[in-house]
């Protein structure tokens, strides 16, 4: 590989660009209020499922637009491909990339889709239950008459009651967010035990990369 003469350092090449690392840290922000308020219902923590919104559908666009390393192409990889990558860091074989390697592609995946899911079922929670926010206008006839499925599925057997239907399913959406929000949390702990891992395997400080944006060659 040829490193460009007016890269500022001789041994590093730019890897995360700009976007990436900022979507990565503001997401990191985000996923943290919304956490630590969730028990607060308070317009910080609607404020901060917004947030997250957003910067997942920026993120997602820039996965098809972006630079090389941010593109969705670069990181997701086959099934089979992910399998062989986690058998050979479980025998300290893995090959090293310079972008997410096939776990952490996938990781990277499963993070955007349950953060998605966890925020969208936060807004269908204010609209059922509040009829504030974007699905307001529609908690009467969609959200109000959610499928029995996600009550069965996420709902306590109190909650299965007939009774009346905007509170059923804003119970129901309820507990479909706080699934999601703990299924991202259990994520993002594994996504840090991976950066680990990756850093020891590969002697290279993956969080600093982040941040620089810059790795060695």
């Amino acid at each position: 590989m040829t490193i460009p003469e007016s890269a500022p350092f001789p041994n590093e090449i730019s890897v995360w660009d700009p976007v990436v690392r900022i979507f990565h840290w503001s997401l990191v922000a985000a996923f943290t209020v919304a956490w630590l308020t969730g028990e607060e219902e308070s317009r910080v923590h609607a404020f901060a499922g917004y947030a997250v919104i957003g910067l997942v559908l920026i993120r997602i666009a820039w996965g098809f637009v972006g630079t090389k390393y941010a593109r969705f192409r670069d990181f997701v990889y086959r099934p089979s491909t992910v399998l062989d990558y986690a058998r050979d860091m479980l025998t300290g074989k893995s090959k090293r990339y310079l972008g997410h390697n096939p776990l952490g592609g996938m990781m990277i995946i499963a993070l955007q889709l349950s953060l998605l899911a966890a925020s969208l079922s936060g807004l269908a929670v204010q609209g059922a239950k509040e009829g504030t926010g974007p699905f307001a206008t529609i908690t009467a006839s969609t959200m109000v008459g959610a499928p029995r499925a996600i009550s069965r599925a996420f709902a306590d057997d109190g909650d299965k009651e007939d009774g009346a239907e905007s509170e059923g399913a804003g119970e129901a959406w309820k507990e479909a967010h706080e699934f999601f929000a703990n299924l991202s949390l259990l994520l993002v702990v594994l996504h840090v035990a991976g950066v680990i891992v990756g850093s020891l395997a590969h002697r290279e400080n993956l969080v600093r990369a982040m941040f620089t944006g810059r790795k060695p060659v």
